[in-house]
């Protein structure tokens, strides 16, 4: 079981984060911002809410997730040094196995 922080605004999304994640056994906190460092031991940011650079340099491996049509937001996220970079109907598809995937 990990420790996962979830940054995700739009509130039927992240109740299918959380409850994907929570199936998965994982302990699971939502919320709107990271204001205050938080412990986790993965990370699932929305970049269109986050800045990619700030996310890159936590001590936590992340998984940032966009809309698929925005190319700009990825290739910023990848340059950024995201870990692992998905589009939003993939991470919603394959949450548990990608966060597994950042884990191993």
């Amino acid at each position: 079981m990990a420790r996962v922080l979830a940054i995700v605004t739009d509130l039927m999304l992240s109740s299918r984060v959380e409850e994907s994640l929570r199936s998965a056994g994982h302990d699971v906190a939502v919320v709107r911002s990271l204001l205050d460092p938080v412990e986790a031991d993965v990370l699932v940011c929305d970049l269109d809410v986050v800045d990619a650079k700030e996310i890159a340099r936590a001590d936590a491996p992340t998984l940032g997730f966009y809309s698929h049509v925005d190319v700009e937001t990825k290739n910023a996220a990848d340059a950024a040094g995201i870990d692992l970079v998905v589009p939003r109907s993939r991470m919603a598809r394959e949450l548990p196995q990608l966060v597994d995937k950042l884990l191993a």
